[in-house]
């Protein structure tokens, strides 16, 4: 079987080739002029970033690949999907606004941001599949009806799929906010009592009010009320809130890509992945903290299954920075970072199953753009 091609630039620099120059390169070589982009709808599928989490992708990025875009005559808009968790993006006037806080605008970016399911998350077109856990996922409406989907990623750590890359952008970001219900419904999670230290923390940033104290004064979850999203997981320090079971958090991975494939269905698509403050938690919550590897570089694919692999392989090769999380996990180089800080998750079930309905493959070439 012929290998997925994965293209890679570092981010070493020179007068005359800034890392904008490296980019526009890498998407070219990369083969992004292939597909054709005259007078396409084109949803470049990103996350803003909830604000006050400093490590989502510069919006200089985004305009070089907006600019490339229009250049090959695409009509392109930036887009993602409300949000089920409490924050700054659960609805399009907080979300529009948060974009625009973090530098997402026609002005910075050069075209209009469109929250993808509407005012209340409402808006989706459902697509058909007929794969094992859904026969029609609700995919957010702006990016059901794209003719072209680029994605730009922010490759990270996360606490229910172990990392967060282009299928987590794609499948959980692009799913309205009952497309997002969906998905979540299997995975709930847990408290450990032992490690309850009754802060409130994970009371207060529930956004379904699933969870109380018991007599005992420790969290508790209601099972019932709770959607699964994760929120509680991000931001115990404790270790009392952690993911749901293995068999639980496969589910929603599975889920996840089946999402991804309905938004790339009968589509041309191209996807970058940007291995920058690779953090050990997604981009949702409003901090962010310490990255767990040195900054790598920029990667590029038609695969979006390869492109992930590639990432994953790049960071577990890439020494640890001291005074990350990973080193309060007594991490020893050469194990899976992303498994070392989430051990209740198993990020490969995600990629198998992409692989299994021919999303793309895991065996792919890496090919260095200078």
């Amino acid at each position: 079987m012929d290998k997925a091609q994965v293209y890679f630039s570092d981010l070493r620099t020179k007068p005359g080739k800034n890392l904008l120059d490296k980019l526009r390169k890498l998407a070219l070589e990369a083969g992004i002029k292939e597909i054709d982009f005259k007078d396409k709808f084109t949803a470049l599928k990103i996350h803003f970033g909830e604000p006050g989490n400093l490590s989502y992708l510069r919006p200089n990025y985004v305009a070089c690949l907006v600019k490339l875009i229009k250049e090959l005559k695409g009509k392109p808009f930036l887009t993602d999907a409300n949000t089920l968790y409490s924050g700054k993006r659960s609805n399009a006037v907080d979300h529009l606004n948060s974009a625009m806080e973090n530098g997402f605008n026609r002005i910075s970016v050069g075209c209009d941001v469109i929250i993808a399911d509407g005012l209340k998350g409402t808006e989706y077109r459902q697509i058909p599949i007929h794969q094992k856990h859904f026969s029609a996922p609700k995919i957010a409406a702006a990016i059901a009806e794209a003719d072209i989907i680029v994605s730009l990623t922010h490759f990270k750590g996360h606490e229910l799929t172990g990392f967060g890359g282009t299928l987590k952008n794609l499948g959980m970001g692009s799913g309205c906010r009952a497309g997002k219900m969906e998905m979540h419904s299997r995975s709930k999670p847990r408290i450990k009592p032992n490690n309850c230290t009754s802060c409130g923390q994970c009371i207060k940033n529930c956004s379904q009010e699933a969870i109380h104290f018991n007599k005992l004064k420790k969290a508790e979850i209601d099972e019932q009320r709770c959607i699964g999203c994760g929120q509680c997981v991000a931001v115990c320090q404790y270790g009392a809130a952690v993911a749901g079971s293995d068999e639980a958090s496969g589910i929603v991975q599975e889920r996840i890509v089946e999402y991804a494939y309905a938004v790339l269905k009968d589509k041309p698509h191209f996807h970058l992945s940007f291995i920058l403050n690779v953090s050990p938690y997604c981009d949702c919550w409003n901090y962010n903290d310490q990255a767990i590897v040195p900054d790598l570089g920029m990667a590029a694919s038609f695969d979006p299954v390869a492109l992930d692999r590639a990432c994953i392989d790049l960071v577990n090769k890439a020494p640890m920075l001291k005074g990350s999380v990973l080193e309060e996990k007594n991490f020893r180089e050469g194990e899976d970072k992303f498994t070392s800080i989430h051990k209740d998750t198993d990020w490969r079930r995600g990629l198998d199953y992409a692989e299994k309905i021919g999303l793309g493959s895991q065996n792919y070439e890496l090919i260095i753009v200078d």
